[in-house]
């Protein structure tokens, strides 16, 4: 495949695969949150079995550490470790995004292909370009399964597309009645039943179909109408904000203490940037909104989601969010540096801030307790907020009067 580099399979093999053939190919793509709901349909509806590896756990992670360098960042473990569990199951190829730039993430593909070149089986390492967006995916689809119609390999994209912001709506709502619900975990079981019916959905009208029932039956959720609900934005290394594993399901635990979330990096928000077209974008983009927010203080991309980082700090603040989440992996350099910047924007933002950094020694105990903690101050400094403003008030009040 002319795009995809070194483990690749020839185009010439491509077309000597017989549909039957086709349809036996198992692909594998790494997890990142429920991210493979989306990718799975972009296969299945084109007559490639989306291979799903198991879902992460602390046997993906303990495979991952045990194969990777010991300083490289947690990301890194976590997809080395799903690629082996699903070479281990029998899959045929497996797909990575990369990029060029200041992360690392550009050189995750040679590290990856050295430790799956000694893994038994014979499965392929397959690269796609970051920011080649809508046309390194017409041209994996293409070859991957063989389908020469661009009509369906098209319809097949939009359909996936649809899906992820589909799924952003859905996880946006979800966020809403987990921070309010009396039985927690009551939306919770909602959204993963139908995420599974989502999963199978290969027509626009059944995904609209499964939204619809989700939005209904969270109708039917108790809510408590005199919880005090936080809202808190997550921002930090992609990754790391989408994937529940890696974060130890941040936002499930801030539910439960009362805290509606708002993840500042999404899918869809990618999508939006990097592979809609100018003339299908509708408002400002979350790149473009970066670049204003963070232009004090930062004047270029220095890789990774620094930029976004620094901008989602002044944003949450010009928003009046009552705070704000920084995760990122140990070792992260782009992250590193937006941590450093901080400093600078807290001069102008009075907005609290929790700075996490992730690895697989992040012990569970701890996480909690610094939620807690920060969840507490937040409350503090919100009641004493209202409090100043009811006096205010009244002062301004009593003044006219007299």
């Amino acid at each position: 495949m002319g795009y995809i580099k070194e483990n690749r399979v020839s185009t010439e093999r491509s077309k000597k695969l017989s549909k039957e053939e086709k349809k036996k190919i198992k692909v594998a793509f790494p997890h990142m949150g429920d991210i493979y709901v989306a990718w799975a349909t972009a296969l299945n509806s084109l007559g490639v079995e989306a291979f799903l590896p198991p879902h992460t756990s602390k046997k993906t992670l303990s495979l991952g550490v045990k194969y990777s360098p010991e300083a490289i960042c947690l990301p890194y473990k976590l997809v080395l470790g799903n690629f082996i569990e699903a070479v281990e199951e029998g899959a045929d190829y497996v797909v990575m995004i990369t990029s060029p730039g200041i992360c690392r993430l550009g050189e995750y593909g040679k590290l990856m292909k050295t430790v799956l070149a000694e893994m038994p089986g014979d499965a392929k390492y397959i690269e796609l370009e970051l920011y080649d967006g809508f046309k390194a995916m017409y041209r994996f689809l293409t070859e991957i399964s063989g389908v020469k119609n661009p009509l369906r390999i098209v319809k097949a994209l939009i359909l996936t597309i649809r899906k992820v912001f589909i799924m952003d709506r859905m996880q946006e709502k979800l966020s809403y009645f987990r921070a309010r619900e009396i039985n927690h975990g009551h939306s919770e079981r909602i959204y993963e039943r139908h995420l599974k019916k989502l999963l199978n959905c290969l027509s626009i009208h059944e995904l609209g179909k499964v939204e619809k029932e989700f939005l209904k039956d969270l109708q039917k959720v108790e809510l408590d109408p005199n919880r005090e609900v936080l809202t808190v934005d997550i921002t930090g290394e992609i990754f790391m904000v989408l994937d529940s594993f890696a974060n130890q399901d941040i936002e499930k635990e801030l539910g439960r203490m009362g805290v509606q979330t708002r993840r500042s990096l999404t899918v869809s928000s990618w999508i939006r940037d990097a592979i809609t077209p100018k003339l299908f974008k509708q408002g400002e983009t979350h790149l473009e909104r970066a670049v204003k927010f963070a232009r004090p203080y930062l004047k270029r991309d220095i890789g990774g989601d620094a930029l976004e980082s620094v901008s989602d700090m002044s944003y949450a603040h010009f928003k009046g969010t009552d705070g704000l989440i920084h995760i990122s992996p140990f070792t992260c350099m782009p992250e590193i540096m937006s941590q450093n910047i901080f400093p600078a924007v807290k001069e102008d933002v009075d907005i609290p801030v929790l700075t996490l950094i992730m690895d697989e020694q992040t012990g569970r105990a701890g996480f909690i307790t610094r939620l807690e903690a920060f969840v507490d101050l937040m409350r503090r400094r919100k009641r004493k907020l209202a409090k100043d403003k009811a006096d205010k008030e009244k002062a301004e009040t009593v003044a006219a009067a007299g």
